[in-house]
């Protein structure tokens, strides 16, 4: 009988870092009334999300607690995206990976949008899992009516390389999966 071996790499994230423009930190617990006011309950934000927008801090708080708890199995390190500049939540990224993957997921709070925030965000979490030893791919989906969040990853480094038909629910828009683009780097390319 043959046996599958799933190989669990260990890694270590960093809590915080920084670039030109952005402090990115780990969630804290007391950070869910600031997330709430900034984005998650933006229904213009999340519209391209898996997730509909908060009603109440109380999601906020509870979404804030699964991160924590996926940070500590290794299931997913999220990082919440504060201006050096004012100290202001502007937006969250997280990075889940899956055995030599990470795969990559944003947000950005409204007032921030085209302004390259998370063009430096992503470029810095990118630059933080190819260093990795276990990672030789990062890669993220967007919206095929998403052409925004297409750009950040294409100006991050990442290629499109081609469509995932019914890949993502996004229920603030439509009950059924929708079409999403495929983006990627790898460490030799």
């Amino acid at each position: 009988m043959a046996h599958l071996l799933k190989i669990d790499f260990l890694m270590n994230p960093p809590e915080s870092f920084h670039t030109a423009r952005l402090l990115l930190r780990k969630p804290r617990p007391e950070d869910a009334p600031l997330i709430f006011a900034a984005y998650a309950q933006d229904a213009e934000v999340t519209r391209y999300l898996t997730w509909p927008p908060h009603k109440t801090v109380g999601v906020t708080q509870a979404v804030v607690e699964r991160l924590l708890a996926a940070w500590q199995s290794g299931a997913e390190f999220s990082w919440l995206l504060f201006s050096r500049a004012g100290d202001e939540l502007v937006g969250a990224i997280s990075a889940r990976p899956d055995g030599h993957r990470i795969d990559l997921g944003y947000v950005l709070a409204r007032c921030h949008w085209t302004q390259g925030l998370m063009t430096e965000a992503v470029l810095a979490v990118v630059q933080w899992a190819l260093t990795e030893p276990s990672v030789f791919r990062v890669w993220a989906v967007c919206d095929t009516e998403n052409p925004a969040s297409g750009r950040v990853l294409e100006k991050a480094g990442l290629k499109r390389e081609g469509i995932l038909r019914q890949w993502a629910l996004h229920p603030n828009i439509s009950a059924t999966p929708r079409d999403c683009f495929s983006y990627a780097k790898t460490r030799n390319a």
